[in-house]
């Protein structure tokens, strides 16, 4: 069986930080999960994070971002860059089949086994089987009207991207950072 059903957009805009996931795990044609929560927040609600693939990788990915995360004081680019050393050479973590988008108020990356840590240039990252109807969804968005908040932002491109990607549905759950 092949999992989709992931579809995470972050961005760091107009002061905001927002992330916001959809709700529905598939597995091949079957809606399995129409609820699932995909965001979380970390170092006492400081920090963003969101996942696309295996749950139990995620969470594995979570606990050690966190520890990486405390160990450099809060400081989200160091973390993220340490994460992604220790992911791509522990031969354990290699296995691991996930990808993590992260933010702060100031920062966003996205977080990969292969050794990536993407800061993108817009403050905008898509991750999952929508990612790129949310990505485009969300830029969009902030070109026809720059003023929109972060939250509002992400929330009307993951809906765009659910009327377009069949592994996307519109349960929200968002998270804000002010």
């Amino acid at each position: 069986m092949k999992l989709h059903g992931t579809t995470i957009i972050g961005l760091v805009h107009n002061g905001q930080a927002a992330m916001a996931g959809d709700g529905q795990v598939t597995f091949d044609d079957t809606v399995m999960k129409t609820g699932a929560v995909k965001i979380r927040r970390l170092h006492d609600g400081k920090i963003l994070a969101g996942f696309a693939g295996a749950v139990a990788d995620a969470m594995a990915l979570y606990e050690l971002l966190e520890k990486k995360i405390d160990e450099y004081d809060g400081n989200l680019p160091r973390a993220s860059v340490e994460l992604a050393k220790e992911w791509r050479t522990d031969r354990t973590l290699q296995r691991l089949q996930a990808v993590i988008a992260v933010t702060d108020k100031e920062h966003i990356f996205l977080i990969s086994g292969n050794g990536e840590v993407i800061e993108p240039d817009d403050g905008l990252i898509a991750i999952g089987s929508g990612g790129s109807y949310a990505l485009a969804a969300a830029r969009a968005l902030m070109f026809a009207n720059p003023k929109l908040s972060a939250e509002k932002v992400a929330v009307k491109a993951l809906e765009i991207a659910s009327d377009i990607c069949v592994y996307t549905n519109k349960n929200i759950k968002v998270e804000i950072l002010k």
